[in-house]
């Protein structure tokens, strides 16, 4: 079964930056979109960044002109850079990806396991 593996979070001071990556542990054929989610204490879940098959990329408002998110389909992982970073910006990360393990299977919906990113004041 093919799992998301996160990796970039941590703690940083307002202002700074972090990159998060996100990789498929198995090689997945046809992606059609990528995307980042985060849930603050006590919110919802909600979509940061996402990109789908052609490289458009749509963002939240609240992240606009800070995030970028980008893609190396050959390697099968998702970037997610955040600059000028705010304390707001602290929650749970997590990537999704949704995605074929071959041509000849369904279309399947990723979950990577989820990464902490606190930015303090």
């Amino acid at each position: 079964q093919v799992q998301l593996v996160e990796s970039g979070g941590g703690l940083v001071q307002a202002g700074g930056s972090l990159r998060l990556s996100c990789a498929a542990s198995e090689r997945l054929v046809v992606i059609s979109t990528m995307g980042w989610y985060r849930q603050a204490p006590g919110k919802q879940r909600e979509l940061v960044a996402g990109i789908i098959s052609g490289g458009m990329t749509n963002y939240a408002d609240a992240v606009k002109g800070r995030f970028s998110i980008s893609r190396d389909n050959a390697k099968n992982t998702v970037y997610l850079q955040m600059n000028s970073l705010k304390p707001d910006d602290t929650g749970v990360y997590y990537c999704n990806v949704k995605a074929r393990e071959s041509l000849f299977r369904p279309e399947n919906d990723y979950w990577g396991q989820g990464t902490q990113v606190t930015v303090s004041s």
